[in-house]
């Protein structure tokens, strides 16, 4: 298995809108193309099962 050891970024479009998924060592980030605040999930919070609770934050707070 490759290890994860520096940023990963692609391209992705959801519903029309472009986005920019990264992927590092710390967890995840998906922003909206040409932006620079999005949401942002730490690996430990997806494996705990507070990824909902964490994005949710992040929202309410504007990111």
């Amino acid at each position: 298995m490759t290890p994860l050891d520096k940023p990963l970024k692609r391209e992705l479009v959801v519903d029309g809108a472009a986005y920019t998924l990264s992927i590092d060592p710390d967890g995840l980030k998906l922003v909206p193309k040409g932006k620079r605040n999005g949401i942002a999930l730490a690996w430990k919070d997806i494996l705990n099962g507070d990824a909902g609770l964490a994005a949710a934050l992040q929202a309410s707070v504007g990111g």
